[in-house]
């Protein structure tokens, strides 16, 4: 049976971009394989200060996943800090991961280039990834695009590890990335790609009021009600094709070019095909948000869960680097 590995930063509310990227493929994939999903915490201290606001997003993460499907019968659900296997691979890992390799990766280029100073832990945050991955024989870590070179730096690290130590067997199990193609780049509300980093993003469980006013936000160009407008290039018809049927999505697209209709018309259109979307789910988070012992203990077994497995494969670890 194959093993599915992915994680998801407590660094906000998760959003359209989230879901639709890593947590409803992830939902998918927890009856085909042995699931393990975890919050990643440590990645988020690289941008998270504020301690009480990592205790309510690792919270709120557990909730939104939960409520979107995921069943902690199928799936090991986890905090990352709780597995502190973790953070001593990584070490081990960062012994043998060339620092060129890491100087390339794209999320370290994108912070010099804004003349930002990164952190060590910006700038190591793949091999903290490999770990994550490699600890669990993972098999599939389905990611968005934007995170598919770090799946690929895993396999270099492994690759290393396993011709350095693996002299009888390879240490580490190779993984593959699995990425949904029309669902790999969520656009945001300034068109760009959705992210917190740009402050375009949708959560999925706002209130209906701020909901709205974040719909109506969506930026668009100047052409006057009565014009034709290009649904080619919208952000409006993009978002709106996540939940409308192709019916829908046809009829609006139309409408687009018919002209007649403003942008805030479509808007609205985008709104209530949203809310209606992620109705159950708000149902299904505000009943477990009503019960705090439920989230807990399905964050405490898992971590034991993910211990048992971890555990093991330190212990092959530690074995075939001498330090057992």
């Amino acid at each position: 049976m194959k093993r599915i590995l992915s994680g998801i930063k407590p660094t906000g509310a998760p959003h359209l971009g989230n879901y639709f990227g890593m947590m409803k493929p992830a939902i998918e994939l927890q009856s085909q394989g042995e699931a393990f999903y975890f919050i990643a915490d440590y990645h988020a201290l690289t941008t998270v200060r504020d301690p009480q606001a990592m205790r309510d997003n690792t919270r709120g993460v557990a909730l939104d996943f939960l409520a979107c499907g995921l069943d902690p019968k199928k799936a090991v659900i986890f905090r990352q800090s709780d597995v502190p296997e973790h953070t001593e691979l990584a070490w081990i890992l960062s012994c043998v991961t060339p620092m060129p390799m890491l100087e390339n990766c794209h999320a370290f280029k994108d912070h010099v280039a804004r003349n930002q100073v990164p952190v060590h832990g910006l700038f190591a945050y793949p091999v903290l990834m490999a770990a994550d991955i490699l600890l669990y024989d993972s098999n599939i870590v389905p990611v968005g695009r934007d995170q598919k070179q770090h799946v690929e730096v895993t396999r270099d690290i492994a690759a290393v590890m396993n011709r350095t130590f693996g002299k009888k067997e390879p240490l580490f199990v190779m993984p593959e990335a699995s990425i949904l193609p029309q669902m790999a780049t969520v656009i945001g509300l300034d068109g760009q790609k959705m992210s917190k980093s740009y402050n375009n993003t949708v959560p999925l469980f706002d209130a209906e009021k701020p909901l709205r006013k974040k719909i109506m936000s969506i930026v668009t160009d100047s052409t006057p009600v009565e014009s034709p407008k290009d649904p080619t290039h919208s952000s409006i018809v993009a978002l709106y094709r996540l939940f409308a049927s192709e019916g829908d999505v046809a009829t609006m697209e139309a409408d687009f070019r018919a002209g007649g209709q403003g942008y805030g018309v479509f808007k609205q259109r985008l709104f209530d095909a949203l809310w209606e979307h992620f109705r159950p789910m708000r149902e299904k988070r505000a009943e477990l948000a009503a019960d705090p012992s439920y989230v807990d203990g399905v964050l405490r077994d898992g971590a034991e869960r993910a211990r048992a497995v971890a555990a093991k494969t330190m212990a092959r670890v530690r074995l075939a680097t001498g330090l057992r």
